[in-house]
C-alpha cells in the first residue's frame, strides 16, 4: 500500500467501547473509500484489522469469563458485537452511496458512463481493502450467521456489492444502460470511442449478478437482465437498418463482404468488452438480420456466381448461409441443377453432328465428362469445405448428365454409351501405341476412369465390353502395361466387389497357364526334332471366361500351317484327355515376309489375310471365287472384308472390268510394283461391319444376363421371405440389382412371369406371390 498521509490519528480505543471502537473505524472505512487515492500505509491496515480483532476476541474472552463484566455490551457477547459493527457498516455504506448517487442524477451519455465507471472503480478497489480489513468479522461472525441460515447476511465485499445495486444501480440502470448502448452504437459506426468504459460498465453488470440463495455464488442475472436483453435488441435493430440500406444499393458480392465484416466485427467484440456468454445469442440476433432477413435475395444470386465462376463471393455465401437454418438447402439445388446443366453443355458440345451412325471420340466424351467434375469437385472441396451435401447433389448432378446425356438419347441403347465409351477409352489408354499418357500419367488418368466409372448407372455394360476390350490387348498381346493392366482390374475390384472382376482374373490366369503351356510345346517339338520353319505361338483359354465366340465362317487351313497345327493338336491332347479345342482363327493374326516386291517387307496380317497372301504363291491373278474356294471362307463379308482392306492398301489390284469387290467373276492381281516408306505394314484392321455385329451381340449378351440376374435376386428374395408383395418384391429386386444395373419395372414383371411359369413363385392373393420349395 502507499504510505501514510502523515496526518495525526486517533490512538486505538479500549476494546470494550463500542462507539469508541466504531469511530476510530469510520475514520478508517472512510480514508479507504473516500481518499484512498492519497495512500494508506501497511501498518494503518494492521491496526484497524487489530481493532475488529481486539474487539470481537475481548467480547468473547469476557463471555467466558467471570460473567460480571460492566462494560460496553459486556453482556451481549461476540456475537452481538460481530452484528453491530456489521450494522453500523452498513450505514456507513448507504450514506456513502446516497452522496454517489447525488452526483450521478443530473448526468446522462458520456458524462454519466464517465462518472460512473469511476465511482465503480474506486468503490469495488475500496470495498477489497475494507473486506480485508474485517476478515476476521467474515471469519466467524458473518460465516456463522451465513451457516444459520440468516437471510441479507453476507462477507463485506458482497455487502458492498449489494448496497450497490440496491442504492446506487436500481435508480441510474435506465440512463446507463442508454449512454452504454450509444456507445456501442458509436463504436460500430467507426467513430473513436474509449471501450474501456463500455468494459468497466459491462463488468460492474456481471459484478452485480449475486445468487440470492447462495451468496457465495455469482450469476448473470443482471447482466442478462439489465443490459444483454435490451443490447440484443438494439443490435437487431441496427443490422436491419443498415443492412435494407445498404443492400438496396450495392451488389449482392459487396454485400457479403459486408456481412461478413459485421459478424467478425461482433465477434470481437465480445472479447474486447462484452462477457463470453453473450457471443452466440449476439452472432444469432446479427446473423438474423444480416443474413435470415435476406437470404432469399442471397440464394437467388448464388446462380449468377455460379455462372461467372466467382469462387470467392460463392465461398463467402457459403459460411454466411451456412450459419441460418436451411440456408444452404436452395444453394444446394441450384447447384445440382447447375452442375446437370453443365455436364449436358459440355457434352452437346462434341456431340457428333451426323445423326445415329456418327461416332464420338471416346477421349473427348470422357474428357468433357470429367472437366465438368473436376470442376465442380474443386469447387466444393476447396470453397464449400467438403460439404456432405454439397458432395450428394454433386454426384447427383453428375449421375444425370453422364447417364441422360444428348449422345447417350441418340442412341437406341438408351444410357449405355457411356458405359461403352468410357470402356473404349480404357481400351485405348491400355494397349500399346497409346498417345494418350506417358506412363507416369497412366495411372492418373485410370483415377480418372474410376470417377466416371462411380457414376455410370449400368456397370454391367461396362463389364462386358471392357471384358471384350482385354481380351483382345490380351490375345494381341497389346497391353501396354501389366502394371496398369492389374492396378485397373485392382481399381474395379475395390469399386465392385471380387464377383465384378472375377473372370477378369481368371483371363489374366489363362494367359500365364498359356505361356507355361506354350514353352512345353516347343520342348517338346525340339526334342522330337520336328520344330516348324515358322514360330507358332497358341494362346489355350477357357471358354466360360472369356468373351470370345467360334468362327461365324468355315475356313481352310493353310497347306504351310497344316503340320504345326496337327503337332500341337496331339501334344494337347496327350496332356489333357477328354478336353476339346476350337479354333478361333477370326482372333489370330500373323507375320509374313513377302518377296515379290523390290524391297523385302513385312506384312501384319490376319489369319484370313495370310490365307489369302499364300493362295498367290501359286497364281499372280485369281478370281473371288478361286480365292474363296481356296481360302474357305464361306461367310462374304469375311473375305471380302478382308480384300478391300489389301485393295485399299495397294497390295492387291482389283482388275477393271471383271465386277466390283466381292461380286462373282471379280479377278484380283497381286501388285508386284507395291511400295512403301515403311517396312513393316499392318494390314490386320478391324472390320466395321465386324464390330457392329459384336456390339449388337454383346448388347443381346447383356440382356439375357440381366434376366438372368434379375430371376436369381428374386428367387433369393422370396426364398428368404416366402411371401411377398408386389410392390416390395419390386423394390427389394431393385435395391439387389441397382448396384449393376437400374432395372426397369415392367422387366421385373416379366421376370416374376417366367418364374411362375417355371414354378419358383406362384400367386397367393392379389398382388401377392408365394415361394414354391
Amino acid at each position: 500500500m502507499a504510505t501514510s498521509t502523515g496526518q495525526p490519528r486517533a490512538k486505538p480505543p479500549k476494546v470494550e467501547d463500542l462507539e469508541a471502537t466504531w469511530s476510530y473505524l469510520q475514520d478508517g472505512v472512510s480514508d479507504i473509500m473516500e481518499t484512498l487515492h492519497r495512500g494508506m500505509s501497511f501498518q494503518r491496515c494492521i491496526e484497524l484489522y487489530t481493532v475488529i480483532y481486539n474487539f470481537c476476541t475481548q467480547n468473547k474472552m469476557h463471555r467466558f469469563g467471570d460473567g460480571s463484566g460492566s462494560g460496553a455490551g459486556g453482556g451481549k457477547g461476540a456475537h452481538l458485537m460481530g452484528a453491530e459493527l456489521y450494522e453500523r457498516l452498513t450505514q456507513y455504506m448507504q450514506r456513502h452511496l446516497s452522496r454517489l448517487l447525488d452526483g450521478a442524477r443530473d448526468l446522462q451519455g458520456e458524462p454519466l458512463l464517465v462518472y460512473y465507471t469511476k465511482c465503480w472503480r474506486d468503490y469495488t478497489v475500496g470495498a477489497g481493502f475494507v473486506h480485508h480489513i474485517f476478515r476476521y468479522l467474515n471469519r466467524y461472525w458473518v460465516k456463522r450467521e451465513m451457516d444459520e441460515g440468516k437471510a441479507q447476511v453476507y462477507d463485506i465485499y458482497t455487502l458492498c456489492l449489494v448496497l450497490w445495486r440496491r442504492i446506487l444501480f436500481e435508480d441510474i440502470h435506465e440512463k446507463l444502460l442508454v449512454a452504454v448502448l450509444i456507445h456501442i452504437e458509436r463504436h460500430r459506426e467507426g467513430e473513436p470511442v474509449e471501450t474501456q468504459l463500455i468494459k468497466n460498465a459491462i463488468d460492474s453488470y456481471v459484478s452485480l449478478g449475486i445468487d440470492q440463495q447462495d451468496p457465495t455464488r455469482s450469476t448473470l442475472d443482471v447482466y442478462e437482465t439489465h443490459f444483454s436483453k435490451r443490447f440484443l435488441e438494439a443490435t437487431a435493430a441496427y443490422y436491419s437498418r443498415e443492412s435494407e440500406q445498404f443492400i438496396q444499393h450495392n451488389e449482392v458480392p459487396d454485400y457479403l463482404k459486408k456481412a461478413e465484416t459485421r459478424l467478425h466485427e461482433e465477434s470481437e467484440r465480445v472479447d474486447l468488452y462484452l462477457h463470453p456468454s453473450s457471443l452466440r445469442p449476439l452472432l444469432q440476433t446479427c446473423e438474423k438480420a444480416l443474413i435470415s432477413a435476406h437470404a432469399e435475395l442471397l440464394q437467388e444470386q448464388f446462380r449468377v456466381l455460379l455462372e461467372h465462376e466467382r469462387r470467392e463471393d460463392m465461398e463467402r455465401m457459403y459460411r454466411l448461409l451456412e450459419r441460418v437454418p436451411d440456408g444452404l438447402g436452395p444453394l444446394r439445388e441450384t447447384f445440382e441443377d447447375h452442375v446437370r446443366k453443365a455436364g449436358l453443355a459440355a457434352v452437346e458440345r462434341i456431340a457428333p453432328t451426323g445423326g445415329e451412325d456418327s461416332t464420338v471420340e471416346p477421349k473427348d466424351y470422357v474428357d468433357s465428362l470429367l472437366g465438368v467434375h473436376t470442376l465442380y469437385n474443386s469447387l466444393v472441396t476447396a470453397n464449400f469445405n467438403g460439404d456432405a451435401e454439397f458432395v450428394k447433389s454433386l454426384d447427383n448432378a453428375c449421375r444425370e448428365y453422364v447417364n441422360r446425356n444428348s449422345i447417350c438419347k441418340s442412341t437406341s441403347s438408351s444410357s449405355r454409351s457411356s458405359p461403352e465409351l468410357l470402356a473404349k477409352y480404357c481400351d485405348n489408354l491400355l494397349k500399346k501405341g497409346s498417345r494418350m499418357a506417358d506412363e507416369g500419367d497412366v495411372e492418373q488418368l485410370l483415377q480418372n476412369v474410376m470417377v466416371v466409372f462411380k457414376y455410370v448407372e449400368d456397370k454391367d455394360v461396362f463389364q462386358k465390353f471392357y471384358t471384350r476390350h482385354l481380351s483382345r490387348r490380351l490375345v494381341g498381346g497389346q497391353s501396354a502395361s501389366d502394371d496398369a493392366e492389374a492396378s485397373m482390374l485392382t481399381k474395379l475390384k475395390e469399386a465392385c466387389g471380387f464377383e465384378y472382376t472375377n473372370k477378369l482374373q481368371r483371363m489374366y490366369n489363362d494367359m500365364q497357364i498359356s505361356q507355361t503351356l506354350q514353352n512345353e510345346f516347343r520342348r517338346s517339338q525340339e526334342q522330337n526334332e520336328s520344330t516348324a520353319p515358322f514360330d507358332m505361338d497358341v494362346l489355350v483359354l477357357g471358354g466360360a471366361f472369356w468373351p470370345l465366340t467360334p468362327p461365324s465362317t468355315e475356313f481352310r487351313i493353310p497347306q504351310q500351317l497344316t503340320k504345326a497345327y496337327e503337332q500341337f493338336h496331339n501334344f494337347y491332347n496327350g496332356k489333357h484327355s477328354g478336353r476339346k479345342l476350337q479354333w478361333l482363327f477370326q482372333h489370330s493374326k500373323a507375320d509374313i515376309r513377302v518377296n515379290f516386291a523390290d524391297k523385302k517387307y513385312i506384312f501384319s496380317v490376319s489369319t484370313y489375310q495370310m490365307a489369302i497372301l499364300l493362295a498367290f504363291n501359286d497364281a499372280l491373278t485369281l478370281s473371288y471365287e478361286e480365292l474363296q474356294a481356296q481360302t474357305g471362307l464361306t461367310a462374304k463379308e469375311q473375305l471380302t472384308g478382308a480384300l478391300n482392306i489389301m485393295l485399299k492398301a495397294k497390295v492387291l489390284l482389283l482388275e477393271s472390268g471383271t465386277g466390283g469387290l466381292g461380286e462373282a467373276g471379280s479377278r484380283y492381281t497381286l501388285n508386284e510394283n507395291f511400295k512403301s516408306k515403311k517396312l513393316k505394314i499392318n494390314l490386320n484392321m478391324p472390320i466395321k461391319s465386324e464390330q457392329k455385329h459384336e456390339a449388337e451381340e454383346t448388347h443381346k449378351t447383356i440382356e439375357e444376363d440381366r434376366k438372368l440376374l434379375t430371376q436369381s435376386a428374386i428367387v433369393r428374395i422370396m426364398k428368404a421371405r416366402k411371401q411377398l408383395k408386389h410392390t416390395l418384391l419390386v423394390q427389394e429386386t431393385i435395391s439387389q440389382v441397382k448396384s449393376r444395373f437400374t432395372p426397369r419395372i415392367p422387366d421385373i414383371k416379366k421376370c416374376i412371369d417366367i418364374l411362375i411359369e417355371k414354378e419358383y413363385l406362384e400367386r397367393s392373393g392379389k398382388d401377392e406371390y408365394q415361394y414354391l420349395a
